[in-house]
């Protein structure tokens, strides 16, 4: 097959063209190409339809623009390469074979010479300006100089083979014309690098405002369903305030029923006494709420331990509020052990908790395990769940203020 471009044997680099490598070649003295068979790729943006000749140069390009769609056109401009160079390198060449060839400076139009000099350019500046511009005009001289002012070897005087020579020289400027020129040239290099500027800086922005968008959308979305939380949690709380009403006044008919009876007095008929209300068990939301589950454990759990001691509020009330401040601990000073560790024979704690049916199981839904033995409650930095324990506050807080929790 056919070779589809030069290859770089110092640094990889692909080039499609002979004066390509030759180019490639000045900038970086690199002088050993070989012809290959690997094209060299074309892939064009489908958005502002850039071209990149590699995938770096694709990856550079999306990172700074955020366009990531390419479209692979490498075989659409594939041709064999042609390794004819041009006739001068082609004497060059000979003549190195034959001996080694004296180096001399370009011969350069020495009009355009002097009113680059007279601009403030250092000769040899001017003179490489002049000798890789092609010797063509001030003005191709002057946008050499811009592009490659950062160039390591800018200020080096360039060496061509002696017999070498330059083309005519051009007809001089007048100095106002090369002031003017010299104006035009410095403005127009001005005016491009703050376009350019300018488009980073839209790019930038946009990027800003996409992730300022995101940001705000996922701030909505945890607003949301906090809010959901909070709602179903009421609803929950008012539905045990019901039920609790309607069995106290279950309790105080059947009251009022038993004295009558007593008393000898006839039952009240039962089609005009106010038919009891039934209790309707609230349908469960099924929103996806990851703490709900575990808080009507929490809520069950509190029942349970009232009602085992329903006989001792002032007991229970210390239980709770004694596992309200494990909480808050835990909450406030979540690094330190101190408060995510628990003695179970300690005396304090069971004449408070540990003694009281409901009141480890409590702890170990909020995340305390039992370790060393079943001698502590431990509950691990790494498993410490800020909604669960949020959560198991409001609980405790409703079990305290609410007269009729546990009543059912």
């Amino acid at each position: 097959m056919a070779g589809v471009s030069l290859e770089c044997g110092d640094c990889g680099a692909l080039l499609k063209s002979v004066e390509e490598a030759q180019e490639h070649a000045e900038l970086t003295s690199h002088s050993n190409f070989a012809e290959s068979t690997e094209a060299v790729l074309n892939l064009v943006c489908t958005t502002c339809s850039k071209p990149c000749r590699s995938k770096t140069e694709s990856d550079l390009h999306t990172k700074r623009t955020g366009h990531t769609e390419f479209v692979d056109k490498t075989m659409e401009t594939v041709k064999p390469i042609s390794l004819e160079a041009p006739k001068a390198a082609m004497e060059i060449a000979n003549h190195e074979d034959a001996a080694e060839v004296e180096m001399v400076v370009p011969d350069v139009d020495k009009n355009i010479l002097e009113e680059l000099e007279a601009m403030g350019f250092p000769k040899a500046r001017a003179t490489r300006a002049l000798h890789y511009s092609g010797n063509a005009s001030l003005e191709a001289a002057v946008n050499w100089v811009v592009e490659h002012e950062n160039d390591p070897d800018v200020d080096e005087m360039p060496k061509v083979p002696a017999n070498s020579n330059a083309g005519p020289p051009k007809p001089a400027l007048t100095p106002e014309e090369v002031k003017i020129k010299a104006q035009e040239l410095r403005e127009r290099a001005r005016k491009k690098k703050e376009e350019e500027e300018k488009r980073m800086e839209r790019e930038r922005e946009k990027e800003r405002i996409r992730i300022g968008k995101e940001l705000l959308e996922a701030k909505r979305i945890e607003e949301d369903n906090e809010r959901k939380r909070i709602i179903l949690l009421r609803k929950a709380e008012k539905e045990e305030e019901r039920r609790a009403r309607e069995k106290i006044r279950q309790k105080v008919e059947e009251d009022k029923a038993e004295r009558r009876r007593k008393l000898g007095l006839p039952a009240e008929d039962p089609a005009a006494a106010k038919p009891s209300v039934p209790v309707v068990e609230e349908k469960k939301s099924s929103l996806p709420i990851r703490p709900a589950t575990k808080t009507e454990k929490m809520r069950e759990c509190l029942r349970s331990l009232k009602q085992a001691h329903k006989e001792e509020d002032a007991k229970v009330k210390r239980a709770f509020q004694t596992l309200l401040t494990y909480m808050g601990n835990v909450a406030k000073n979540p690094d330190e052990e101190k408060f995510r560790k628990i003695r179970l024979t300690n005396q304090t704690f069971q004449e408070r908790v540990g003694s009281l049916r409901g009141g480890i199981e409590f702890m170990e839904l909020c995340g305390f395990e039992k370790m060393e033995g079943g001698e502590f409650l431990f509950l691990p930095r790494d498993k410490i769940d800020p909604a669960v324990i949020n959560s198991a506050g409001t609980e405790l807080n409703s079990a305290i203020n609410n007269p009729f929790f546990g009543v059912l």
